[in-house]
């Protein structure tokens, strides 16, 4: 299996060098379960934000990317094997689904509402078995994106490798893959009411360990309800798409929606999570025109607003449908990105757009 990796020309890496990134996405993701998912991807927002910076100033440095950007900083440490979401996040993620099953290695839940898996801004530390598999996880993100990319697969090769990892390790750890037994996955209302799982003698539940869980778990309590959703995803979609036409930086914005999510990492009550929404609007708004002047600036603008809103409902029907009812993260902003941007590939091949901006497009 791996000698046929090695061997893999679609990924367009030469077998030292692979060897190289495997190596460092070993540590990428032993790093991001050590310090956990939501830290990792903080850093993220920041690496991201620098590389771009340093590209509009006209900074150059040597370095290999293998992501989706030529930029170093950006590619090789923001989108690469140090903080690459499809790496340090995903590993984390994982580590964290893992970690939830041995004794010692998560804090005691105690009658906490959600399943500790779920728990990715909990820094994991530096037990080793918790490491590992955060390192294999690293290794399959890299592995997957790799092949993704260099196949020209008409979606973010990143954000689709953090989906399939989520999935991965809920089968390789025994989580369900979607949840919910014959409940409506659509229905947040029993959140809304405290609803607890019930049992089969009609009881209150205690399990994993002896706590009781709320019926419905949404990802965000401060960002489900659909007008909510919709009216940050057209904000955040509108900024996104102005940052773009601005600096002509696809990533910018997204740098600047990772990094805010600090302060939900500190504790900071109601910050909204939005890079599945300046994502997917400021590569709509760069591939709509081929150089938007006057009117049309203003139209790739609103379509921007449009696709914000887009990512924004995307998000929200994916962490109802796979989050809500089960027990790790799987991540709705990744989901959302890959179709998202698997519909810019699509109105680009069929030439509603000019262009597909950094989105793959099947070797075209």
């Amino acid at each position: 299996m791996y000698e046929a990796l090695l061997q893999l020309p679609v990924i367009g890496v030469d077998t030292p060098q692979l060897i190289f990134l495997l190596i460092a996405a070993f540590a990428g993701g032993a790093f991001g379960a050590a310090i956990g998912a939501l830290p990792a991807f903080c850093f993220t927002g920041f690496a991201v934000i620098a590389g771009e910076a340093a590209n509009l100033v006209g900074v150059d440095a040597a370095g290999t990317s293998v992501a989706i950007t030529g930029a170093p900083v950006t590619g090789t440490i923001g989108f690469g094997a140090v903080f690459g979401p499809h790496i340090s996040f995903a590993a984390g993620a994982a580590a964290a689904a893992y970690a939830a099953k041995k004794d010692g290695a998560m804090p005691d839940p105690g009658d906490g509402d959600y399943h500790p898996a779920k728990d990715i801004a909990y820094a994991l530390g530096t037990r080793p078995d918790v490491l590992a598999v955060g390192g294999i996880f690293g290794i399959i993100g890299a592995v997957g994106t790799l092949i993704s990319a260099g196949l020209a697969l008409p979606w973010d090769p990143i954000a689709i490798m953090v989906v399939v990892s989520a999935a991965l390790h809920r089968v390789a750890f025994g989580y369900p893959l979607i949840g919910g037994g014959d409940r409506n996955l659509l229905d947040m209302s029993p959140f809304e009411n405290e609803e607890m799982r019930a049992a089969t003698d009609g009881g209150e539940v205690a399990t994993d360990g002896g706590y009781k869980r709320l019926a419905v778990e949404p990802w965000l309590p401060h960002q489900y309800k659909w007008a909510n959703v919709g009216m940050i995803g057209l904000v955040a979609g509108l900024l996104g798409g102005f940052i773009a036409l601005s600096t002509g930086s696809a990533f910018l914005g997204f740098g600047i929606s990772a990094a805010s999510l600090t302060f939900l990492n500190l504790g900071v009550e109601k910050i909204p999570v939005t890079h599945h929404m300046t994502l997917p609007a400021s590569t709509a708004a760069l591939a709509v025109f081929p150089d938007p002047t006057g009117t049309t600036k203003v139209i790739a603008l609103l379509i921007g607003g449009l696709f914000g809103v887009y990512g924004a409902l995307i998000g929200e029907v994916v962490q109802r449908v796979f989050y809500a009812h089960s027990d790790t993260h799987f991540d709705p902003p990744a989901a959302a990105i890959v179709v998202a941007t698997l519909t810019v590939a699509v109105l680009a091949i069929i030439g509603v757009f000019d262009s597909s901006s950094w989105v793959p497009l099947l070797g075209m």
